[in-house]
Protein backbone atom coordinates (compact mmCIF):
# COMPACT_ATOMS: atom_id res chain seq x y z
CA UNK A 1 0.00 0.00 0.00
CA UNK A 2 2.94 2.28 0.24
CA UNK A 3 3.46 2.77 -3.08
CA UNK A 4 -0.32 3.90 -3.48
CA UNK A 5 0.10 5.96 -0.37
CA UNK A 6 3.12 7.96 -2.36
CA UNK A 7 0.69 8.59 -5.13
CA UNK A 8 -2.34 9.85 -2.97
CA UNK A 9 -1.24 11.20 -0.40
CA UNK A 10 -0.54 14.30 -3.67
CA UNK A 11 -4.24 13.98 -4.57
CA UNK A 12 -7.00 16.69 -3.06
CA UNK A 13 -10.20 15.87 -4.99
CA UNK A 14 -13.61 17.03 -4.31
CA UNK A 15 -15.69 15.78 -1.61
CA UNK A 16 -19.45 14.24 -2.26
CA UNK A 17 -22.53 13.65 -0.56
CA UNK A 18 -24.42 10.09 -2.14
CA UNK A 19 -28.16 9.90 -1.03
CA UNK A 20 -30.61 6.60 -1.54
CA UNK A 21 -33.79 5.15 -1.04
CA UNK A 22 -35.29 1.65 -1.63
CA UNK A 23 -39.05 1.55 -1.58
CA UNK A 24 -40.45 4.77 -1.41
CA UNK A 25 -37.78 6.55 0.70
CA UNK A 26 -40.34 8.75 2.97
CA UNK A 27 -40.39 6.59 6.31
CA UNK A 28 -43.45 4.65 5.49
CA UNK A 29 -41.88 1.26 3.78
CA UNK A 30 -38.92 2.86 2.54
CA UNK A 31 -35.34 3.68 4.07
CA UNK A 32 -33.45 6.80 3.23
CA UNK A 33 -29.52 6.93 3.82
CA UNK A 34 -26.73 9.46 2.83
CA UNK A 35 -23.04 9.44 3.07
CA UNK A 36 -19.57 11.91 2.50
CA UNK A 37 -17.96 9.79 -0.55
CA UNK A 38 -14.47 11.05 -2.01
CA UNK A 39 -14.08 7.84 -4.49
CA UNK A 40 -15.81 8.99 -6.72
CA UNK A 41 -15.79 10.15 -10.64
CA UNK A 42 -16.87 10.23 -14.40
CA UNK A 43 -16.01 7.12 -15.97
CA UNK A 44 -17.52 7.51 -19.82
CA UNK A 45 -18.39 10.58 -21.67
CA UNK A 46 -20.48 8.87 -24.54
CA UNK A 47 -22.59 7.31 -22.98
CA UNK A 48 -22.23 9.40 -19.84
CA UNK A 49 -21.35 7.63 -16.71
CA UNK A 50 -19.96 8.27 -13.12
CA UNK A 51 -18.78 5.88 -10.85
CA UNK A 52 -19.46 6.14 -7.25
CA UNK A 53 -17.69 3.57 -4.63
CA UNK A 54 -19.62 3.01 -1.07
CA UNK A 55 -17.78 1.14 2.08
CA UNK A 56 -19.33 -1.56 2.76
CA UNK A 57 -19.67 -1.07 6.20
CA UNK A 58 -21.67 1.99 5.53
CA UNK A 59 -25.37 2.18 6.49
CA UNK A 60 -25.61 3.81 2.94
CA UNK A 61 -24.60 0.75 1.10
CA UNK A 62 -27.15 -1.36 2.68
CA UNK A 63 -29.73 0.63 1.22
CA UNK A 64 -28.13 1.55 -1.92
CA UNK A 65 -28.00 -2.41 -2.81
CA UNK A 66 -31.79 -2.39 -3.19
CA UNK A 67 -31.96 1.54 -4.45
CA UNK A 68 -32.75 1.77 -8.34
CA UNK A 69 -30.84 5.78 -7.94
CA UNK A 70 -28.35 7.41 -6.67
CA UNK A 71 -28.24 11.48 -5.95
CA UNK A 72 -24.91 12.41 -6.33
CA UNK A 73 -24.19 16.51 -4.57
CA UNK A 74 -21.19 18.59 -4.96
CA UNK A 75 -20.51 20.50 -1.98
CA UNK A 76 -19.66 24.17 -1.60
CA UNK A 77 -16.45 24.96 0.37
CA UNK A 78 -18.38 26.48 3.15
CA UNK A 79 -20.55 23.35 3.43
CA UNK A 80 -18.48 21.50 5.93
CA UNK A 81 -21.52 21.29 8.41
CA UNK A 82 -23.52 19.43 6.06
CA UNK A 83 -19.87 16.93 5.18
CA UNK A 84 -19.50 16.83 9.06
CA UNK A 85 -23.33 15.25 9.17
CA UNK A 86 -23.20 13.06 6.37
CA UNK A 87 -19.18 11.43 7.09
CA UNK A 88 -19.32 11.57 11.00
CA UNK A 89 -23.29 10.31 11.87
CA UNK A 90 -24.26 6.96 11.06
CA UNK A 91 -27.51 6.24 9.40
CA UNK A 92 -27.78 3.73 11.51
CA UNK A 93 -29.21 5.84 14.71
CA UNK A 94 -29.42 9.37 13.00
CA UNK A 95 -31.93 10.50 10.81
CA UNK A 96 -29.44 12.55 8.63
CA UNK A 97 -32.23 14.60 6.95
CA UNK A 98 -34.37 15.69 9.24
CA UNK A 99 -33.46 18.81 9.89
CA UNK A 100 -32.51 19.45 6.31
CA UNK A 101 -34.17 21.24 3.08
CA UNK A 102 -34.42 18.38 0.66
CA UNK A 103 -36.71 17.24 -2.05
CA UNK A 104 -37.12 14.34 -4.14
CA UNK A 105 -36.66 14.19 -8.35
CA UNK A 106 -39.83 13.33 -10.16
CA UNK A 107 -37.34 10.21 -11.46
CA UNK A 108 -37.03 8.20 -8.24
CA UNK A 109 -37.01 8.84 -4.33
CA UNK A 110 -33.47 9.28 -3.49
CA UNK A 111 -33.22 12.54 -1.51
CA UNK A 112 -31.69 15.50 -3.20
CA UNK A 113 -30.53 17.88 -1.17
CA UNK A 114 -31.84 21.37 -1.40
CA UNK A 115 -28.24 23.58 -0.71
CA UNK A 116 -25.75 21.50 -2.68
CA UNK A 117 -23.53 23.22 -5.44
CA UNK A 118 -25.11 21.32 -7.78
CA UNK A 119 -26.48 17.17 -7.99
CA UNK A 120 -27.20 14.94 -10.64
CA UNK A 121 -29.85 11.90 -10.12
CA UNK A 122 -27.91 8.56 -11.22
CA UNK A 123 -29.92 5.10 -12.62
CA UNK A 124 -27.65 2.08 -10.99
CA UNK A 125 -26.23 0.49 -14.07
CA UNK A 126 -24.11 -2.00 -12.20
CA UNK A 127 -22.15 -2.54 -9.76
CA UNK A 128 -18.35 -3.44 -8.89
CA UNK A 129 -16.54 -4.88 -6.43
CA UNK A 130 -13.31 -2.84 -4.94
CA UNK A 131 -12.44 -4.99 -2.06
CA UNK A 132 -13.76 -2.83 1.11
CA UNK A 133 -15.93 -0.94 -1.28
CA UNK A 134 -18.42 -1.21 -4.21
CA UNK A 135 -18.82 0.48 -7.20
CA UNK A 136 -21.64 2.10 -8.77
CA UNK A 137 -22.16 2.77 -11.99
CA UNK A 138 -24.64 5.44 -12.72
CA UNK A 139 -26.54 7.05 -15.63
CA UNK A 140 -27.71 10.24 -15.37
CA UNK A 141 -31.30 10.77 -15.82
CA UNK A 142 -31.78 14.30 -13.90
CA UNK A 143 -29.37 17.06 -12.49
CA UNK A 144 -29.23 20.75 -11.56
CA UNK A 145 -26.76 23.84 -10.55
CA UNK A 146 -29.32 25.54 -8.30
CA UNK A 147 -26.54 28.50 -7.63
CA UNK A 148 -26.80 29.51 -11.40
CA UNK A 149 -23.82 29.25 -13.97
CA UNK A 150 -21.01 30.12 -11.94
CA UNK A 151 -18.29 27.28 -10.37
CA UNK A 152 -18.20 27.88 -6.35
CA UNK A 153 -15.61 26.75 -4.45
CA UNK A 154 -16.03 23.06 -3.93
CA UNK A 155 -14.78 21.22 -0.71
CA UNK A 156 -12.44 19.03 -0.68
CA UNK A 157 -10.45 15.77 0.72
CA UNK A 158 -8.19 18.27 2.87
CA UNK A 159 -11.26 20.53 4.18
CA UNK A 160 -12.41 16.91 5.63
CA UNK A 161 -9.46 15.20 7.07
CA UNK A 162 -10.57 15.95 10.54
CA UNK A 163 -13.37 14.42 10.34
CA UNK A 164 -14.20 10.59 11.93
CA UNK A 165 -16.16 8.70 10.17
CA UNK A 166 -19.41 7.62 11.67
CA UNK A 167 -19.78 4.28 10.32
CA UNK A 168 -18.59 1.06 12.33
CA UNK A 169 -15.00 -0.18 11.09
Amino acid sequence: MAGLDAFTDVLDYPMYVVTAADGDGDGDGGRRAGCLVGFASQCSIDPPRFMVWLSRANHTYTVARTATHLAVHALRDDQKRTAELFGSRTGDDTDKFEHLAWSRSPHAPAPVLDDAAAWFLGRIEGQADGGDHVGFLLAPVDGSRPGGPERPPLLLLSDVLDLTPGHPA
